[in-house]
């Protein structure tokens, strides 16, 4: 097995060709790399990319968090020079995880908490300080979440709490959003604490950069993708957040007319309404029909009506809300989006796997839907996408769930060709051949079906 050294051993020895030999940085890690690799010593471990400092020999980044640990310790009084240790680090942190766990390592993180503490104790808010300092920070924790601890989340308390500071704040927020990605334990100490009662004051109407940062904090806050968990809190999470919030997100809908704005609500508001009772409290605060308006008066918008669609999908959840989404007009909506984007194969994957949900065992709503002439529209965006798999299956479910209990439509739909394009998918797509064969059984064409599994009884059955 070959033989290992630490970080600081490799350090060390650049450090000793740059003071000692007057080599330049680059010739000093090349000569150690040499080296070391001469006595059989395995580098997979070594950061090799370090910036160096030609005049210590010293990896930029320790020598950084050194100068800036000196600079707190002492009180120094150079602004300017600590904003500009601060890019350093800021810009170092960016070039790799590597480089972000070395600096962690070395306490870069314990530092800029203690930083900001400071700064926020000061008699007039460094806002430029405290900025640098944030910037700083997301860099080193962006896919290193478990460096933030109790210290920090102290700190953004007091950040949050100084809601008239959008830089800040907006800063604050994305820190927070790095710290919830692949980390259960973080998502469950923020909720644990005031956090959403901080959060809560910065939904307003005229501060689109906060609301697209917030929103995206509360999304996070519901993802279960911490594999070192066995059971997670999403879905308490969720509930938690909604019923603080839900009620205002809606009634922020119509307050803004930036489309990315709009998608993050109409994304968040989806992601929090995981229960029945939930779903009804969007639609009693007159959440359709702020959809549908925003649908409407945005009809080329690809990310919007995705996620619009993806919504009204979810709150369909609930069969009362379900009838009152088709009773309110979405048929028309849903048409004229599908001829307008055939050619985006989100938008006509979404709005497929939207008609499969709100038709699904109602007959009216399936009426709905073809009366407005739609079925044509679906058979052409069909027969645009061969290729697209997933498009192909959401299609053969709407087909499915629209004639299942309205045969009626069956010549209509067959009449344009649909049962070549169903069985071209079957065979393109074989894996979800079974999906195909259910919609081409309900139009009442021939399909070839198999037995999955026969068996052999050991007793025959008496008569």
């Amino acid at each position: 097995m070959a033989k290992m050294i630490s970080q600081e051993t490799f350090d060390d020895v650049v450090q000793e060709n740059v003071v000692d030999f007057s080599m330049s940085p680059t010739e000093a890690k090349e000569e150690t790399i040499k080296q070391f690799e001469a006595q059989g010593i395995n580098l997979a471990n070594i950061i090799k990319d370090l910036a160096i400092n030609a005049e210590t020999g010293k990896p930029v980044i320790n020598e950084t968090v050194d100068k800036i640990t000196t600079h707190i310790n002492q009180g120094g009084k150079d602004t300017q020079q600590l904003l500009d240790l601060l890019s350093v680090l800021d810009v170092e942190c960016q070039k790799s995880l590597a480089h972000r766990v070395l600096a962690g390592k070395n306490g870069a993180h314990n530092v800029l908490t203690k930083l900001l503490n400071q700064a926020l104790t000061a008699e007039t808010l460094p806002t430029t300080l405290i900025c640098k300092c944030l910037q700083a920070v997301n860099s080193l924790t962006h896919k290193q979440p478990d460096i933030f601890d109790a210290e920090a989340m102290a700190v953004v308390l007091k950040l949050l709490a100084l809601k008239e500071q959008q830089d800040i704040v907006c800063l604050t927020l994305q820190w927070l959003q790095k710290t919830c990605v692949m980390h259960e334990m973080n998502r469950q100490k923020i909720l644990s604490t005031s956090a959403l009662k901080l959060l809560k004051p910065l939904l307003a109407k005229d501060s689109p950069r906060v609301m697209r940062e917030l929103t995206a904090v509360l999304r996070f806050l519901v993802l279960d993708d911490d594999i070192r968990v066995e059971f997670g809190c999403a879905h308490e999470h969720a509930r938690q957040i909604a019923s603080e919030m839900l009620l205002d997100l809606v009634e922020l809908l119509p307050a803004y007319e930036d489309v990315n704005v709009l998608a993050d609500l109409l994304l968040t508001i989806g992601t929090l309404a995981v229960r029945q009772e939930l779903c009804l409290v969007i639609d009693e605060a007159g959440g359709l029909k702020h959809i549908f308006h925003i649908m409407s008066e945005n009809l080329k918008a690809d990310r919007l009506n995705c996620e619009a669609l993806k919504l009204l999908r979810a709150l369909a959840g609930h069969d009362a809300v379900k009838a009152h989404i088709v009773q309110q007009g979405v048929a028309p909506i849903i048409k004229e989006l599908l001829d307008t984007h055939q050619s985006n194969e989100n938008i006509v994957t979404a709005a497929f796997a939207c008609i499969t949900t709100l038709t699904l065992r109602v007959k009216e709503n399936s009426t709905a839907f073809f009366d407005t002439g739609i079925a044509e529209i679906m058979v052409e965006a069909l027969r645009m996408h061969p290729k697209h798999k997933i498009l192909q299956r959401n299609g053969a479910w709407a087909i499915r769930n629209m004639v299942s209990r309205s045969r009626n439509q069956c010549e209509t739909w067959l009449s344009y060709g649909v049962e070549d394009l169903l069985n071209a998918a079957m065979v393109e797509h074989p894996s979800v051949a079974q999906d195909i064969k259910a919609a081409l059984r309900d139009l009442g064409c021939d399909v070839q079906l198999r037995e999955e599994w026969t068996g052999t009884a050991e007793k025959k059955i008496a008569a």
